[in-house]
């Protein structure tokens, strides 16, 4: 089988664990500290904080807005559901825009038509590895004093214009298992913000300035020693893993290229892409359903994955939600009906990506 995902771990990471374990200090202390100053340095800011795990990142900063249940936090109903998950427990209401079918990312037009006064907060979320169309987003939030909360759990290192992921307003990054960088768990949080940065850090350890001097009511945030020494390896070889995956998409677009009923993303203009997923959609044009293409795959030993199947409203526990306003958001619901990913990881040989094409055009092709 060809995995969708694959992690690997080289002897950096196993020699920088082993001095964590030596050590004998394997909370939070230095390796998160290096880890939190090499990520801030690539995404351009001044304040890296990380946290225990990528929902949390997304769940501190709202926290720290200190928002109302009638204040409203506007994201993408096509993600995973820790981006509405996190508003909800921040206590505000989501509201949902629909998305460009091109890069499956928030639209600004569907923003401009939805936004209220009472939206605090914008909540574009990069998926698959590139951007949204940052301009207009940012453009609507300076006019209305809206807060910018990038969902970038999937987009470390992508740029729009020159500039990087984590850098238009408070950011939130994961480092789950399955990310391009990972620390088996765990989050991180970008700003530029001197108070923000100083207030989240309180938060994340029980409230504490210091031990025992507790200045607010916090939490255990905390990332440990261990999960930061996995990271601080994967960033110093990231070029070169971006570099692969680009590789590979590169070679699956051409092999892919004029099979009917088969779209293949695209890195738009202005956009560096770093290929967190391939994803390809399957339209009604094609000769086979995309659960069906899903299901051969696997026979054919490639393995693949839907992100994501339905809508956030498509669900009970969020369709019912009195936090949660339902719109109509007709292109997301139609790549959600028809997406599709398939291996681009940087562990894949060539001979692999040529049997992913080869098996797509027997699945899909005339």
């Amino acid at each position: 089988m060809i995995p969708i995902t694959q992690v690997q771990f080289g002897a950096e990471e196993e020699a920088l664990v082993l001095e964590v374990l030596r050590s004998g200090k394997v909370a939070q202390g230095p390796m998160v500290e290096a880890f939190e100053k090499k990520f801030a340095k690539m995404c351009g800011v001044k304040h890296a904080i990380a946290v225990n795990n990528g929902t949390t990142s997304l769940v501190a900063p709202l926290q720290a807005l200190d928002l109302a249940p009638d204040d409203e936090v506007m994201t993408s109903p096509f993600t995973f559901v820790a981006t509405v998950n996190a508003a909800l427990e921040a206590g505000a209401t989501v509201t949902f825009a629909d998305v460009n079918p091109v890069d499956f990312n928030i639209d600004g037009s569907s923003v401009q038509e939805r936004v209220t006064d009472r939206t605090r907060v914008i909540a574009p979320v990069h998926l698959y590895g590139q951007l949204a169309d940052m301009d207009p987003l940012v453009k609507i939030a300076k006019k209305r004093g809206i807060t910018i909360l990038e969902d970038a759990a999937q987009s470390h290192g992508a740029t729009y214009k020159g500039k990087p992921a984590g850098s238009f307003g408070i950011a939130s990054f994961s480092f789950y298992a399955t990310k391009n960088l990972t620390t088996g768990e765990g989050g991180l949080i970008t700003t530029n913000d001197d108070a923000l940065a100083d207030k989240l850090r309180v938060m994340r350890n029980q409230g504490m300035r210091e031990r025992y001097v507790y200045v607010m009511a916090g939490h255990n945030y905390r990332m440990t020693d261990l999960q930061a020494a996995l990271v601080l390896p994967q960033l110093d070889r990231y070029s070169d893993t971006v570099a692969k995956r680009r590789h590979n998409a590169k070679l699956l677009s051409a092999g892919l290229a004029g099979i009917t009923g088969l779209i293949t993303p695209v890195t738009l203009p202005k956009r560096e892409h770093v290929w967190h997923q391939y994803t390809i959609r399957i339209t009604d044009d094609a000769r086979v359903t995309r659960d069906e293409v899903v299901r051969k795959l696997g026979e054919l030993g490639v393995g693949a994955g839907i992100y994501y199947p339905k809508l956030i409203g498509d669900y009970e526990a969020y369709a019912n939600h009195p936090r949660v306003k339902i719109s109509e958001t007709p292109n997301a619901r139609a790549v959600a009906a028809q997406c599709l990913s398939i291996p681009v990881h940087q562990g894949l040989s060539e001979s692999n990506v040529n049997y992913v094409i080869d098996t797509l055009h027997t699945i899909v092709g005339e």
